[in-house]
């Protein structure tokens, strides 16, 4: 097997999450396409903000996960610097409206004080990463930036992974719904289980981006250390765009 397909196969986990985020977005976009309320997944009657601010998350959210896998990359970072860079400054400017978005809609939550905090950490957590790594980028901090990015990315993929969650704690929550039992949406059994949903879903991905932060590296083959001095070269070469202030995105 040649060196360039060893590395795409040990970089297989790029494309169950791409696959998981177009199955996400192919479901659940289309439903807000034509700002249609009634068309929404979640009760839109909460105050004239709610629905503006939730298509604004939704839209610029729909580009900035494309983005972020993208970013997560290997391949694309090594053998296409310039897309990876101007998928990284497309990750970064449709981020702010999407974390924006994301607040407002927090303030209204469907289960209570404990998803509207979960959902508002969520939020806040998700823009202080995302600056911070753009931050470290200015600054050719690169380490640090892919650091930052990582749980920017963590904290962004958590919508994906709540529809999984979600699933799985209403089915612990109240396991009568799967023999047909007829379950109205105010039972609080399925009101706990959106709040649990809320927190699991970024908490796990946090957890998980922290442990690749700081896992110990693997001993590298001699053609992966020249691979990684040939990106550090491409790094410390590449300038830092005046107007995005993004030269790379996470990680390698």
């Amino acid at each position: 097997m040649s060196t360039s397909k060893r590395h795409l196969a040990r970089q297989w986990w790029v494309f169950p999450l791409a696959a998981a985020t177009v199955i996400f977005l192919v479901t659940a976009l289309p439903r807000y396409v034509g700002l249609d309320p009634s068309q929404s997944l979640v009760p839109t009657d909460r105050g004239p903000v709610f629905y503006p601010a939730l298509v604004t998350h939704i839209f610029f959210g729909s580009v900035m996960l494309c983005c972020g896998v993208l970013q997560l990359w290997p391949w694309l970072r090594a053998n296409h610097p310039k897309v990876h860079r101007w998928t990284g400054r497309t990750y970064v400017v449709t981020a702010i409206p999407t974390g924006v978005g994301a607040l407002v809609t927090s303030q209204f939550p469907a289960a209570g004080p404990s998803q509207q905090v979960g959902n508002t950490f969520l939020a806040a957590l998700f823009l202080l990463f995302t600056v911070k790594g753009y931050r470290a980028a200015r600054q050719r901090r690169f380490k640090d930036h892919r650091e930052w990015m990582y749980r920017s990315y963590a904290m962004a993929f958590s919508i994906v992974a709540n529809r999984f969650w979600s699933t799985l704690l209403i089915v612990l929550y109240v396991p009568e719904i799967m023999t047909g039992a007829d379950i109205g949406t105010e039972n609080p059994a399925l009101a706990g289980a959106a709040a649990a949903s809320s927190w699991v879903s970024w908490v796990v991905n946090l957890l998980i981006a922290e442990w690749i932060i700081h896992r110990k590296p693997h001993r590298r083959t001699e053609s992966e250390l020249g691979q990684a001095s040939a990106s550090r070269r491409v790094e410390r070469q590449t300038p830092v765009s005046s107007s995005s202030g993004i030269s790379t995105l996470p990680p390698s």
